[in-house]
């Protein structure tokens, strides 16, 4: 069972983020988009949205930082344990809170509001349970234990396994004896890998970046006679100022 669940499943996850991805490109490229409801209701989401990516940023960015810098990295640096345990304690609380406040309304609105609840497919209600568990999870870790409890030191073992499945050495025994939240957070995390693919996450590949480096679009001005003046739509339809209209009787 151990090796089922901390060996095989995380590498089943993998291989089905990757694979989902290429079939979603080809052959759903027109729903590859992050289905916005921008037109149906904005007053939430402008509030919950930006609250919600801010959020999602750092808490990816702490995990990338817990999970593949090893603890050796962080001291050859100069940053002490204490250090780094303060600011990733006091930095994921801040940051995860904010996720939780945006997904909080980024929730409500498709509840609240008709319009955006009709739009709501299957696949989004599961993304948002998905994202709400793990939201969950990773706020009892973070506030629960490292915060209020007597604290867990994930570095000398979840990130180590981590770092094994990319290695192909991963080692079970290290999250057998992990408290049972992170160990919900780390299959949590690799389902929701799995389930990437196949819903408005994909979004996040085709952020705009070329935006950063492209060309402006330069305009010129037309040099050259002045075009005459055109008739008003009015007298065009009227026939007005036309000979034969004036011939008429």
């Amino acid at each position: 069972m151990t090796t089922l669940v901390w060996i095989v499943l995380p590498y089943l996850c993998l291989v089905v983020f990757v694979a989902g991805h290429v079939w979603r490109w080809r052959h759903d490229q027109f729903g590859w988009t992050t289905r916005t409801s921008q037109l149906l209701e904005n007053r939430l989401l402008r509030l919950g949205s930006p609250l919600f990516h801010l959020g999602a940023l750092g808490v990816v960015g702490g995990h990338a930082m817990g999970l593949l810098v090893p603890a050796s990295v962080t001291e050859k640096i100069g940053i002490s344990e204490h250090a780094y345990h303060l600011t990733a304690v006091w930095g994921g609380t801040v940051t995860g809170a904010m996720l939780v406040v945006g997904l909080v309304l980024l929730i409500a609105r498709r509840f609240v509001n008709g319009r955006v609840r009709r739009a709501t497919t299957t696949m989004d209600r599961v993304l948002y349970a998905a994202l709400a568990s793990m939201a969950a999870l990773g706020m009892t870790a973070t506030v629960g234990l490292n915060l209020l409890g007597d604290g867990y030191d994930y570095r000398e073992t979840i990130a180590v396994w981590f770092r094994g499945i990319f290695w192909f050495q991963p080692d079970p025994a290290l999250m057998s004896g992990a408290p049972l939240v992170y160990q919900l957070h780390a299959i949590g995390g690799f389902l929701l890998l799995a389930l990437w693919p196949f819903t408005r996450l994909v979004h996040v590949w085709s952020a705009p970046l070329a935006y950063l480096w492209r060309p402006y679009v330069v305009y010129r001005a037309r040099r050259g006679a002045v075009p005459a003046a055109q008739p008003a739509p009015a007298a065009v339809r009227d026939g007005a100022g036309s000979p034969v209209s004036s011939g008429r009787r």
